[in-house]
């Protein structure tokens, strides 16, 4: 699909019919019950001042009724007080569901076993579990002398700190079965450009993810349907059975693509680049960023996507407009006063 495909608006967009669609449009996905997962990517604010600002967005996007936010975790643990405590706030004054970020970077297993058991202390029942980036731009990663140089060993201890858990309190067996705990794995629909490796390469450590007992995965960032649709039907020719979420960032600012590509090593289209460099109106810009966005996600919802996962920058315009008009966004009921 293309940036310029016509019938769709920022908050006022509803996509036509896809091919072979049945009694009435194909895209009408924002009834609670059937509407594709929507999902949100925060980060822990790294100077206090812009907490307000954080929570701002929290409660803007609180109303779109994510089935889950995942709160990002830094490199070396640099932020892992800071995540803890949003997590903690977020569980404790919002209607939604955390997902932790936890990486294997910088820190031996005994560490990272102390942080899981932290994190399931404060309620928390599902983890993304990350190798990690290198602590800064330009190096190499290297695992902990006494740490897990993977993430399907990393799922395999949290599995296994959850089966000691329950073994040694019935309380939590119980609590376990009414609340299982869920664990998300990255997938990568180019390849890992911070591994270096190909996409088939990449699946294979997905199936090792899998076996360790992943539930899901949520991919990185890409920019055309076929990465993750292609990703996707490799995947299961291989053996990969779990859900696979695609990630994707609604690309209204040139400068934060910039900056993704530079982080990632995902290379942004150049028509897209050509696209939001067409005009000096930063509103207009938004707009086209929503459009090629929209596009996208209905790319990948039509080709049988789960649900999507929005980095959203701690933002929550662009998110917003881009489920406003993919019609995903849920509105809330209208409650009648009835009369005397």
């Amino acid at each position: 699909m293309s940036a310029s495909s016509p019938g769709f608006a920022t908050r006022t967009a509803t996509a036509s019919a896809a091919p072979g669609a049945v009694d009435g449009p194909a895209r009408r996905r924002s009834a609670p019950v059937d509407r594709p997962t929507v999902s949100f990517e925060l980060y822990p604010p790294r100077d206090v001042d812009l907490a307000p600002r954080l929570w701002a967005t929290i409660r803007q996007l609180e109303t779109a009724r994510p089935d889950f936010v995942s709160v990002t975790y830094g490199a070396s643990g640099r932020t892992r007080i800071t995540s803890r405590a949003l997590v903690r706030r977020i569980l404790r004054e919002t209607t939604l569901d955390p997902i932790a970020h936890l990486t294997c970077v910088g820190a031996s297993r005994q560490d990272i076993a102390t942080i899981v058991r932290e994190f399931l202390d404060e309620g928390v029942r599902s983890f993304l579990a990350l190798r990690g980036d290198p602590p800064a731009p330009g190096q190499g990663w290297v695992a902990h002398p006494d740490g897990l140089p993977t993430a399907s060993e990393l799922v395999t201890l949290l599995r296994t700190i959850e089966a000691e858990r329950c073994a040694d309190s019935p309380a939590q067996a119980v609590r376990a079965r009414v609340r299982p705990l869920s664990i998300a794995v990255a997938a990568f629909p180019r390849g890992n450009h911070a591994t270096g490796g190909t996409r088939a390469q990449d699946i294979e450590a997905l199936l090792d993810k899998q076996r360790a007992g992943a539930d899901f995965a949520i991919t990185q960032v890409f920019y055309d349907a076929e990465a993750y649709l292609g990703l996707v039907a490799e995947a299961r020719r291989a053996g990969v059975t779990i859900p696979i979420v695609p990630g994707i960032i609604p690309p209204t600012d040139p400068a934060r693509l910039a900056r993704t590509q530079e982080l990632t090593g995902v290379p942004v289209p150049t028509e897209l680049l050509a696209l939001l460099a067409g005009t000096d109106d930063e509103a207009e810009r938004h707009r086209r960023g929503i459009r090629f966005a929209v596009d996208l996600v209905n790319g990948v919802l039509d080709g049988g996507a789960p649900g999507i996962h929005l980095y959203t920058f701690n933002r929550h315009e662009a998110a917003l407009d881009l489920l406003e008009g993919a019609d995903l966004l849920v509105r809330p009921s209208t409650t009648v006063t009835p009369g005397p």
